[in-house]
């Protein structure tokens, strides 16, 4: 596991907690909505926020809709593969 995979399921599993769904198993394959992490929309609107806050983009920001876990580490795949600074 990289340190931006391992650093985005802290931050999904520490909303979970707060949110009292800490029993949510998060997983890369975990679809953020329905019967995956079962995340509202005030809860992803969150989850984009911390995001943002850690890597200084995020996927929602940029008009992306990831359906789970493994398309937002693809997303700051992509970003950090394009030499944006703030993953460094």
């Amino acid at each position: 596991m990289n340190d931006v995979q391992g650093t985005i399921l802290e931050i999904v599993g520490s909303l979970l907690e707060r949110a009292n769904k800490g029993d949510v198993e998060v997983t890369l394959d975990a679809p953020i909505h329905g019967d995956g992490l079962g995340l509202d929309s005030l809860e992803t609107a969150e989850l984009s926020a911390l995001l943002e806050d850690e890597f200084g983009t995020d996927p929602f920001g940029a008009g992306l809709m990831p359906e789970n876990i493994s398309e937002i580490v693809a997303f700051y795949a992509t970003v950090e593969g394009a030499g944006e600074s703030a993953l460094a």
